[in-house]
């Protein structure tokens, strides 16, 4: 063992040295963190792994030279400062992320994120989120532990952070316009709102959480992620930035980055923003600054501006006004004319939207209530010509032919009001839309130019609109019509000369409403209402000495006559008992147009069942047509299956046909409606199954159609399919055989025997089962007509030869006679003719019956010579 040991050095102690292997040690002493002194020692100090001390230094460095006035600044854009940003986004947040966020002194975390709060910098954090994204779709998926994912997460985190103050938006441009080159300016402008308004932040966010959730670590809920908090926080942003004073330039930018930020979903976030925190929140300043903001939007912004503040102001404060009493005064609506005005008041393009949304036929709050029209027409109150202009426009459409018949009734009164109480029927929100419009503005016309109101009325717009309302079926048309034409005749003509129909209905509570429209005068007045968040204020009383009753006025009473002459009248004796044994006659069939008092009424001319498919298809066309409609749907399945195999009606009209019956509506609320629109779709697809199976499942998804419409089409596909495999037979299709291809009914009896079982059955369903010995019957009969001549050859050939066997006389005979009729024939007969055996005679039944003989039974008997 000693020999294994080794001495490799020898030292000596010096005697007078003392021993320290039994002192204390000591506390090593810190390591001085490098001091860096230019922009390239920090680059180099963050790429060579800097430890925390050094880490805080370079950011204390970066910090203090960006608040110092030299040519460095790191949230300026630059060839050096994206290196150092794209090392802090890369290196130094997935290593100290977690780190800085734990420690209990943030200073670092501070540090880091003023070095990042710039254009620069979240750009960068956004790429590399990308570079992630795309990193971890081509990763497996069971790698939940993988350092993508953890990246993931430090950069959403940090992206978050970098914008999670109202201001951040403000600061990044104010670091942009610092650099005082335009060019450079105007470059890096468009990339600022590019990324903030396009949607990059929250695309990216939302796609990176996925990706967390997916890998089993599920973040928080990230605001960056969610389209409505980021909206919401972009909205923030601008009315921060509007209410700091900006220069002419800031606020280009910013109106510009609210207009882009209204494509981005969630419009009526930033306008409920705008309205809470610019106009509500200061009367005078904040209607500047919104005016200021919104006049610098481009013109299509400005119109969706408005109409989405009109949405606002009638779903928030207006819509739940039960104005009983139209003219009485609403604190509410007062305010919403306040803030209309501002909006409109220097821009002629927001007054000329403002009409627009008044005047046309989708506008006006349909579906809103009064309150909102009201307030609409009252800021355009002061403005001479739009007015006249929404008055003349009403009145137009209000005439218009085409508007009454094909727009609907919701539209131009409201809701159906049968069944309704008074006030429910002024709650309604679809309430006389276009024609309150039409009063409220001729009031106000009246007020302001009476003398355009009186030639309005002279010209034949009025004598038009009144006279097409009289002259159509509906009642609630005429009922609007009867409305206009006495209220504005009792603006202009006198007590003695206005117009007056003299109905009941025109004195009901609800028709007086309507006529107290015109004497409504709103004007612009405070904010308070709005303020205080209140849908409906109490209302003061009205100032004008106008006003109508409540309660419905009752009709006149009708004078008693005193009755003359002789009065006869009927005594029936209820104990008279009628006879038993006297029958009565039954009650003749009521006739439908004889139901008519007035004999004029009565439509003798009714039009004729269709027997061609075009003149189906223009019944079809007819919708107006009551009898034309009722004819073409019963016709139709008969009509469809007839013309199938006759002609071409069929084949050319087939798509044009199935389009019209899917588009079909009940308009008439006809019997049996969409039962009979299913079989004639259903005729039009084993009509032509190979044309029509496919434009149908084709317009199932490609078509502009319904719910309910497509669902009929995937009954008709199913209906058909079934149909054409034979598992179905319709009952429309013994009525659609053609007539020219039956017999008559007499001659037709002697050569069918009549079916015993119904058409509905199967091929099948008459069969019997087979006899005990039925297969030894069909053994026995193949034998003898497959055996029996094969052995009676065979039996002859055995006899001898031809030659040798002796034919009677009757047989030679019987062979010279045939020879001799053969070779006469042969002379005057050319071209035999081929019979056609493939085609099928009109009646089978005609034919003789065809005899067949066995080859046994057929041979000539013969004798053999005797030796």
């Amino acid at each position: 063992m000693a020999d294994l040991l080794v001495p490799v050095a020898r030292s000596y102690k010096n005697e007078n040295e003392p021993d320290n292997f039994l002192s204390l040690s000591k506390s090593a002493e810190p390591l001085k963190a490098l001091q860096t002194n230019s922009p390239e020692e920090a680059l180099g100090s963050l790429k060579n792994q800097p430890g925390y001390d050094t880490l805080i230094e370079v950011l204390k460095y970066l910090r203090n030279e960006s608040k110092a006035k030299n040519d460095f600044d790191i949230r300026q854009p630059g060839p050096l400062s994206a290196q150092l940003i794209h090392v802090l986004v890369t290196e130094i947040v997935p290593n100290y992320w977690s780190v800085l966020q734990q420690a209990s002194d943030k200073s670092g975390l501070d540090l880091l994120l003023a070095c990042l709060r710039s254009l620069p910098g979240v750009s960068a954090a956004l790429t590399y989120l990308r570079s992630l994204i795309q990193a971890a779709k081509h990763q497996h998926k069971d790698s939940s532990n993988s350092h993508i994912i953890f990246n993931l997460g430090c950069t959403l985190s940090l992206l978050a952070a970098l914008l999670v103050n109202d201001e951040e938006v403000m600061r990044i441009w104010d670091h942009i316009i610092a650099t005082n080159e335009p060019i450079r300016v105007r470059t890096l402008r468009q990339e600022f709102l590019s990324l903030f308004a396009n949607g990059k932040v929250v695309s990216l966010s939302a796609e990176a959480e996925d990706f967390c959730r997916q890998a089993g670590k599920p973040i928080e809920a990230l605001w960056l992620a969610d389209n409505k908090k980021y909206i919401n926080w972009l909205s923030r942003a601008q009315t921060r930035w509007i209410k700091s004073h900006p220069r002419e330039e800031d606020v280009k930018v910013c109106a510009e980055l609210g207009a882009r930020a209204l494509r981005l979903g969630h419009p009526e976030i930033l306008i409920q923003a705008l309205l809470d925190d610019l106009i509500l929140h200061d009367d005078f300043r904040g209607k500047n600054m919104f005016e200021m903001l919104v006049n610098q939007y481009p013109l299509p912004e400005q119109r969706k501006t408005l109409f989405l503040l009109l949405k606002l102001l009638s779903g928030r404060y207006l819509d739940k006004i039960i104005d009983t009493v139209a003219i009485e005064e609403y604190p509410t609506i007062w305010a919403s004319v306040g803030v209309l005005q501002s909006v409109i008041a220097n821009s002629d393009a927001l007054r000329s939207n403002l009409v627009t949304w008044l005047t046309s036929a989708s506008g006006a709050g349909v579906g809103e209530g009064c309150g909102i029209r009201r307030a609409a027409v009252a800021a355009l109150a002061d403005h001479k010509e739009s007015i006249t202009a929404v008055l003349e426009k009403s009145l137009s459409q209000f005439s218009d032919q085409l508007y009454i018949k094909h727009t609907p009734i919701l539209q131009q009164e409201g809701k159906s009001y049968q069944g309704m109480s008074v006030l429910e029927r002024l709650k309604a929100k679809q309430h006389l839309a276009h024609a309150q419009v039409l009063l409220l503005s001729a009031g106000y016309v009246h007020r302001l130019a009476p003398i355009k109101l009186t030639i309005l009325l002279r010209s034949s717009l009025y004598l038009n609109a009144v006279s097409s309302r009289l002259a159509v079926s509906q009642n609630r048309a005429r009922f609007l019509g009867m409305i206009v034409g006495e209220t504005l005749s009792g603006l202009v003509h006198g007590k003695e000369t206005k117009l007056d129909f003299k109905m009941e209905e025109m004195g009901t509570e609800e028709a007086d409403w309507y006529k107290s429209l015109v004497y409504v005068s709103d004007k612009a007045g405070p904010l308070d209402p709005l303020r205080t968040s209140t849908s409906l204020s109490q209302p003061n009383p009205p100032k004008e000495p106008f006003r109508l009753s409540k309660q419905q006025k009752a009709p006149p009473p009708k004078k008693s006559t005193t009755k003359t002459g002789f009065i006869i009248e009927e005594i029936q004796d209820d104990d008279e008992q009628e006879d038993v044994d006297l029958v009565p006659y039954a009650k003749p069939d009521s006739d439908v147009e004889d139901s008519d008092d007035d004999p004029t009424l009565i439509n003798r001319d009714k039009p004729k069942a269709p027997v061609y498919i075009r003149d189906l298809i223009s019944y079809l066309r007819d919708t107006e047509n009551y009898d034309k409609q009722k004819l073409a749907l019963k016709t139709a399945p008969s009509l469809i299956r007839r013309k199938a195999n006759y002609g071409t009606e069929v084949t050319t009209h087939a798509e044009e046909l199935a389009s019209i019956l899917i588009g079909l509506q009940d308009k008439f609320d006809l019997e049996d409606f969409y039962n009979l629109r299913l079989q004639s779709m259903v005729a039009v697809v084993v009509a032509q199954p190979k044309k029509m199976a496919p434009w149908f499942a084709k317009t199932f998804f490609d078509g502009d159609y319904s719910l309910s419409q497509r669902a009929s089409v995937l009954i008709v596909l199913g209906l058909s399919g079934r149909e054409i495999a034979g598992f179905e037979t319709s009952e429309y299709t013994a009525a659609a055989k053609f007539p020219s291809k039956a017999l008559p009914s007499k001659i037709e009896k002697h050569y069918f025997q009549p079916s015993s079982t119904p058409n509905n059955l199967q091929a099948g369903a008459g069969l019997k089962a087979l006899p005990p010995n039925a297969l030894d019957t069909l053994a026995q009969s193949l034998s003898q007509t497959f055996l029996a001549p094969m052995a009676a050859e065979a039996a002859d050939a055995a006899t001898g030869p031809d030659a040798l066997k002796l034919s009677s006389f009757t047989s030679r005979l019987e062979k010279s006679q045939a020879s001799s009729q053969g070779v006469s024939k042969s002379k005057t007969r050319g071209a035999r003719s081929i019979p056609n055996t493939t085609a099928s005679p009109p009646c089978g039944a005609l034919q003789p019956a065809r005899l067949y003989s066995s080859p046994i039974f057929s041979r000539s008997t013969s004798r053999r010579w005797a030796c």
